[in-house]
């Protein structure tokens, strides 16, 4: 693996020959494959190539990431696609990743710990993080489970791999399948090249499966088999490939109680359930609500007025703070990020 530091702005031609921009040594590679606009905003731009360009983005703040396809054969007008760092470009069967100089968005700056029952778990958190065993978070829809995923990760010796995310409930069965373990290509209609999957992609880093508890009971079976052998075997494929992954699992659901009425499978849920931490409820922790509630103020006036000093500072009134005290929060920190 190699990393290339790109301009802060213009274009860079990404290809095969010599003299592209950044070049990946790559057969599957066409000589002048894509263009990268480094904006604002980031785009990619295929060229024409043979073999095709798609992108692997996480969708707004959804813990679902989506494969695009950006185009192959003759240039398409306006087929650029948007890009963020952190998602995966995939030039042919090469694979390029967009970080962003530093590090990412620092995420930690997210993460708001004052109870002392959420201290209690960043603290186990941010131990078990250190070992190779798989962790089960469980809490209500909302309460941070993305959140505490990604802390995890990045207290880990997994933390310069990827964090990959699917969500188990947005996707049909056999999309789910598709993105969990690839296909080959011929595998069905519509499969035209060959595709890896997410977790092979996710190669040495962390997998985040969101709402676990709703994986269909075909998929658990051949998720349990791929967690033993520590290998996947793509859709239509005949050769499995040796995988090195680590699992964090989410759910609303009380899994015991779904193993107990047969929706899911006992022994994959002993093989997720390394460790499990338990998120609690915003309603149980209101002492973290106001600072919440102004780190997304302060975060939205940013995004709305990028060019503004004074819009990293948005003040809330006492009696508002007060009313957003008050309240229950059943949708937990989503519902008061919308809110806000």
């Amino acid at each position: 693996m190699s990393t290339r530091a790109l301009p802060r702005s213009g274009s860079v031609v990404l290809g095969r020959e010599d003299d592209a921009d950044v070049c990946v040594p790559d057969a599957s590679v066409s000589r002048r494959h894509a263009t990268l606009h480094l904006g604002p905003p980031l785009r990619i731009e295929d060229l024409g190539s043979s073999n095709g360009t798609r992108v692997r983005t996480r969708h707004s703040s959804a813990a679902t990431e989506r494969l695009i396809d950006v185009g192959k054969g003759a240039p398409a007008r306006n087929a650029a696609v948007e890009l963020s760092p952190g998602d995966v470009i995939y030039l042919g069967a090469a694979r390029v990743i967009l970080r962003q100089k530093g590090g990412e968005r620092d995420a930690r700056k997210d993460v708001i710990v004052k109870d002392s029952a959420m201290r209690a778990v960043y603290e186990l958190a941010e131990r078990v993080a250190r070992g190779p065993i798989n962790i089960l978070l469980l809490g209500e829809t909302g309460v941070g489970k993305e959140v505490l995923a990604e802390s995890i990760h990045r207290a880990s010796p997994r933390a310069q791999r990827p964090l990959l995310r699917l969500s188990c409930v947005a996707l049909s069965e056999s999309l789910l399948e598709s993105e969990l373990f690839g296909h080959e290509r011929g595998a069905f209609t519509g499969a035209v090249r060959a595709k890896p999957g997410l977790l092979e992609t996710a190669e040495g880093g962390t997998v985040f499966l969101d709402e676990i508890g709703e994986l269909p009971l075909s998929i658990q079976a051949k998720l349990l088999r791929v967690i033993e052998e520590r290998k996947v075997m793509r859709v239509g494929g005949l050769t499995p490939t040796k995988i090195d992954v680590r699992f964090i699992s989410a759910t609303h659901r009380n899994l015991e109680a779904e193993v107990s009425r047969g929706a899911f499978r006992q022994d994959l849920y002993f093989r997720l359930n390394g460790v499990t931490l338990t998120i609690p409820p915003l309603r149980e922790r209101p002492g973290e609500v106001a600072a919440l509630a102004q780190l997304f103020a302060e975060r939205t006036a940013k995004e709305l007025f990028p060019s503004e000093a004074s819009a990293g500072t948005v003040p809330i009134s006492p009696a508002a703070l007060v009313g957003l005290q008050r309240h229950s929060w059943p949708g937990n920190i989503r519902e008061l990020r919308n809110v806000i």
